[in-house]
């Protein structure tokens, strides 16, 4: 059932990269139940039919597009073929991310090159395909995935944490460019979730506890407590709002 007012999403499209698990996945059920029909994006195609099933046993519209959004031209070719199922995305979600760890001094350059084309460039370059449909109609959504690592440095991460600082400045540089015509951009920065980006530390019970200590609510979050925040700027709730960043971390970004 779709969203009563500000809120609903019916007839509109949303496009979300990292679609097939986590964040990205999390992200899709929420516009799909909010009434968008969603494009799930991502690399492995057996986990993206997943999430397609996922949506529409919940009611919803999916179609699911195979990309590796690393390679340029496979991100280009997404891009195109995007319109192909529902017409142009109203809404564009980058959720896909990669976070290659180890010592910053012992990573090797395809290290930097992969977090880099896929945390930074692919919102940079999808948003510049998908951008101009939007200005045409007069309304759009960016949403970025940023991070923790946006504003702070954490352990064995620096690729990773250059990449979201990037992504923060990235959604400021698209609602500079985009707001005059109704595209607004903003980035959620989650906290600590459970994904397979952070499984190493999920799977240490002392760091996750740790961790979960740090924030003012006192948990780590899940991903459901994602869903209210993007539908809110995937919206027209969040007409005036462009250039933010968000952070759903349970208070940690705060002390």
């Amino acid at each position: 059932m779709a969203a009563p007012g500000s809120f609903d999403l019916a007839g509109k499209v949303a496009l979300v990269t990292g679609a097939s698990s986590g964040i990205g996945r999390e992200i899709a059920r929420a516009l799909s139940e909010a009434g968008a029909s969603v494009v799930l994006v991502a690399r492995r195609p057996a986990e993206l039919q997943e999430a397609r099933v996922e949506v529409e046993a919940e009611g919803g519209r999916a179609a699911t597009l195979a990309a590796d959004l690393a390679d340029r031209r496979s991100l280009r070719a997404a891009a195109a073929r995007s319109r192909d199922f529902f017409g142009d995305p109203d809404i564009l979600v980058n959720a896909a991310g990669v976070n290659l760890r180890g010592p910053m001094l012992e990573l090797d350059d395809e290290a930097w090159d992969t977090t880099i084309a896929i945390n930074l460039s692919a919102p940079y370059f999808l948003a510049k395909a998908l951008a101009p449909a939007m200005v045409a109609r007069g309304w759009g959504r960016i949403i970025n995935i940023a991070s923790l690592q946006s504003l702070r440095a954490f352990p064995m991460s620096a690729p990773y944490g250059a990449s979201k600082g990037g992504v923060m400045q990235l959604t400021r540089a698209q609602a500079e460019a985009l707001s005059k015509d109704g595209v607004t951009a903003n980035a959620i920065a989650p906290g600590f979730f459970p994904t397979a980006l952070t499984a190493p530390v999920v799977n240490d019970p002392a760091r996750w506890e740790k961790m979960a200590q740090s924030t003012f609510a006192r948990r780590n979050g899940e991903l459901h407590d994602l869903r209210g925040t993007a539908v809110f700027l995937a919206s027209r709730a969040s007409d005036y709002v462009t250039g933010q960043a968000i952070f759903v971390d349970g208070g940690f970004s705060a002390g």
